[in-house]
């Protein structure tokens, strides 16, 4: 009798997908930038759930992949989250994925992620493109070290105060290491905001770079000063495109001899201000949040 029934079912159960989840990341733009073993996941789960389905659907259509598909978004994550861990927990096999690049990265996923760890779910990762990874590579800028923040807040105060606290933070890194390039992502219609803010605190010749639209028929990538970055934004009709910024952790001169915010505070009450005053004062001459700054200041009283 043939054994070739057999050995078909055998390799069908070798290519079957293991129970768990899998976090595929997904491109960031094109869609040839998706790896093999990704497809190879999205096609064999029992379903996909997406940041918005509509979007993977693209995707999955562009590599004839029909697999359920369910929304998993930062508005219904926690719900949604409790669901699929019991499909987990009963032997499923799901993938996670967002709009583009790696799930959890500024992007739903990590609460998925972290109930499936706590329910002893095995959690597989499909790496794949990743925004910030791919701006850093391509900026000019020490690659060594690195920190990513995710988006900058929007509000302009909190923006500057977050600004300021990174002003600190790098003030006070070892002279003798690189100090980390800086990693955000900005929307388009905030980008040049951000940009002045950066000038204001970190000086107008920190080194920055932009990408924008990064692996798009527009990409581009914008290197030199932040001012000079800014006026070139600025002299153009409008200025559109997913953004990452990135800026250079080696402070210019201007910036790492002045005084952060805080400092201007405590040299104020050490001329007699009241503290509300001093407060009141720096956070508008500074263009910061007041209650980030009243913040960051109980903060370094607590540390001294």
């Amino acid at each position: 009798m043939s054994s070739q029934p057999e050995i078909a079912v055998q390799d069908a159960e070798e290519r079957r997908l293991a129970p768990g989840l899998y976090v595929v990341a997904t491109p960031i733009g094109n869609l040839e930038d998706i790896t093999l073993r990704a497809l190879k996941v999205l096609a064999g789960v029992d379903r996909i759930a997406c940041e918005d389905t509509r979007q993977t659907q693209k995707l999955l259509g562009r590599y004839e992949i029909s697999r359920p598909t369910v929304s998993y978004h930062q508005h219904n994550e926690s719900g949604r989250a409790e669901e699929l861990v019991r499909e987990l927990v009963a032997g499923g096999r799901i993938a996670v994925v967002s709009d583009a690049g790696t799930p959890g990265v500024s992007d739903p996923g990590a609460k998925l992620v972290e109930a499936a760890i706590a329910a002893g779910v095995a959690v597989y990762t499909i790496p794949g493109a990743n925004a910030a990874v791919s701006a850093l590579v391509a900026s000019g800028l020490q690659t060594e070290r690195f920190t990513f923040h995710g988006f900058l807040p929007s509000r302009a105060g909190e923006r500057r105060s977050e600004l300021e606290r990174l002003k600190a933070d790098l003030l006070r890194a070892d002279g003798d290491e690189a100090r980390p390039t800086q990693i955000f992502y900005e929307a388009p219609h905030r980008i040049l905001d951000a940009l002045r803010d950066v000038e204001a605190v970190l000086g107008a010749t920190v080194r920055v770079a932009v990408g924008r639209e990064l692996t798009k028929v527009h990409e581009e990538m914008l290197r030199g000063t932040v001012r000079e970055v800014r006026e070139s934004l600025e002299a153009r009709d409008a200025v559109r495109g997913e953004m990452v910024l990135l800026i250079s952790g080696e402070l210019p001169r201007e910036a790492a001899s002045g005084r952060t915010a805080v400092e201007d505070v405590a040299a104020l009450i050490a001329n007699g201000v009241d503290e509300r005053d001093a407060l009141k004062q720096v956070a508008r001459e500074r263009g910061v949040g007041k209650s980030e700054l009243y913040r960051d200041w109980q903060a370094a009283k607590h540390r001294h």
